[in-house]
């Protein structure tokens, strides 16, 4: 696990956080989707956390698809 992020059932559903917070990753992988850089994030957003927890959110979004077995669409059906 990420030193930087937290999976607890008793902060946010258990969805994974910025440890010490109860920042999502998912929300600050939608931040960067919408364009926003990590300087933005924190100055605008959330002031309380690094470039390094965001880097951590990253890191860690990719560790879970990056081991997973995939099945394209039109083969699910």
């Amino acid at each position: 696990m990420n030193e930087k992020i937290e999976v607890n059932p008793d902060i946010c559903h258990g969805q994974p956080c910025i440890k010490g917070t109860r920042i999502m990753v998912y929300t600050i992988i939608e931040l960067l989707e919408t364009g926003l850089t990590p300087d933005d994030i924190i100055k605008d957003y959330y002031p309380n956390i690094t470039k390094d927890a965001i880097k951590e959110c990253l890191h860690y979004a990719a560790g879970l698809i990056k081991d997973q077995e995939y099945i394209p669409f039109e083969k699910a059906i």
